[in-house]
């Protein structure tokens, strides 16, 4: 994956950015120098703006609606924002949820409604969008619905947890992915390009510049600064120095990028392993090394899901209550939850028959289409309903012998399938047993 800026040539004195201001060259922070000012010149998200890209499709249609960013800082969240307004002929407007209120919502709003008047629409950037409270966020839905605004927030936190259900169905929410080690050591070749210098580092302390990144690409470039400034002449710095120079240890795991998901991936197969010790190591690794605890959370309520599933229901119920205990609790208490959820997962029988059931009725029903159910499990609320013979000859099965009809539920043209195999594993092992008395009962009631 190539750097944020890599096509990037300096930039000319007294520029014009995307939205239409002119800033100076001189004193400009080098990430700032180095911003892209086309939409194709941002990469590290070809998946957004490549050629197949989401937002290039969607400028290709004429039609840009409220999105939401989501993603790591320095991803280009805000460059994209202003890019997208430039495209579209929209006022680029942009304000931050940490510093503003209903009264600054209002006073905004008021200005894209005068500029539409005019003739002018506004795309308005809310940078951490998730700070908002939900009466705030409910102040954006008729704005939106209106057309006064086109909405960008940018947020750093999961949108499905940090923003409310009503902003979601009006927001189509984009993924920004943090930059790998080598779209960093890019980025800093491209830096030291502009610059016309080297970074003063040895081979290790630039690995550990990499690292101290974090996949971010504007701390990568704000961290070169500070060591040129730092450097005397003919001065180099080793890994260790660098760490004092800057004041920043390297994280133990880049949570952005491998370290993060192979953690987490082995955390994952700890539990599924049924090894309660090695899963608690790898929880513990991602919580020294400042892991979001609810991305840990959520991890967990997966695999109760994927991995158990109905060998123990209480596994789902284990994972959320340690959601909402870190939630009440915070840190360090609740990572004491989390660490109980993991245990109880790692320890409880597997099975993933419900996973591999929804999978295979999934291809089903894409394959099959639209297909009737029997109009005999179908309610008639009307005489010409009834007349077509909705409704007609169906069983209550509470009326039933063992409250069991055993009549047919499958599309005709479909007949009878079978997806969900109960493992012979906890409490799915007692399930079985139901299938398989009820499925002779069924061939009893339905002669064979």
């Amino acid at each position: 994956m190539g750097d944020l800026f890599s096509s990037m040539e300096p930039a000319p004195a007294d520029e014009p950015r995307p939205d239409g201001d002119r800033v100076p060259a001189a004193g400009r922070p080098l990430a700032d120098r180095l911003r892209p000012t086309q939409l194709a010149e941002v990469a590290g998200q070809d998946h957004l703006v490549g050629p197949e890209g989401a937002l290039t499709r969607m400028l290709e249609s004429g039609s840009l609606g409220s999105l939401i960013f989501w993603g790591p800082p320095g991803t280009g969240k805000t460059t994209v924002a202003r890019l997208l307004a430039g495209a579209t002929d929209l006022r680029f407007e942009q304000i931050s949820a940490i510093f503003s209120g209903v009264a600054d919502l209002k006073k905004v709003f008021e200005g894209a409604r005068v500029r539409r008047a005019a003739g002018q629409r506004t795309l308005l950037f809310v940078d951490e969008i998730h700070r908002f409270n939900r009466a705030q966020l409910d102040a954006f839905l008729p704005v939106m619905e209106d057309g006064t605004i086109t909405l960008i927030g940018a947020t750093t936190e999961n949108p499905s947890f940090e923003l409310n259900a009503a902003l979601l169905s009006r927001a189509r929410v984009l993924t920004f992915r943090a930059l790998d080690p080598a779209a960093i050591e890019s980025l800093l070749a491209r830096a030291e390009t502009i610059g016309d210098r080297p970074l003063p580092l040895t081979a290790d302390a630039r690995v550990a510049l990499v690292a101290m990144a974090d996949g971010d690409g504007r701390a990568s470039l704000t961290l070169a600064e500070e060591i040129w400034r730092a450097a005397r002449p003919g001065e180099v710095f080793d890994a260790a120095q660098l760490v004092e120079v800057v004041q920043r240890r390297a994280p133990i795991y880049d949570k952005g990028q491998d370290g993060h998901y192979n953690l987490i991936s082995a955390l994952h197969k700890c539990v599924r392993g049924s090894d309660p010790d090695a899963a608690l190591y790898y929880f513990a690794r991602m919580i020294e090394a400042g892991e979001d605890p609810l991305f840990i959370a959520r991890r967990l309520t997966v695999m109760a899901v994927e991995d158990i599933g109905l060998a123990d229901p209480q596994a789902l119920q284990v994972a959320n209550a340690a959601k909402d205990a870190y939630d009440f609790l915070g840190l360090p208490e609740g990572a004491l939850a989390l660490a109980n959820a993991v245990v109880y997962l790692a320890t409880a029988p597997k099975s993933n028959a419900v996973y591999m059931a929804l999978a295979g009725a999934r291809r089903t029903a894409k394959a099959g289409g639209s297909l009737m159910p029997p109009r005999t499990i179908l309610n008639a609320p009307t005489k010409l309903m009834k007349a077509e013979g909705y409704g007609a000859d169906y069983q209550y099965d509470h009326d039933q012998p063992d409250a069991f009809s055993g009549q047919n539920y499958w599309p005709e043209k479909l007949g009878r399938q079978h997806f969900y195999e109960p493992s012979q594993r906890g409490f799915e092992r007692e399930i079985g047993k139901r299938l398989d008395w009820w499925e002779k009962l069924r061939r009893e009631r339905r002669g064979g």
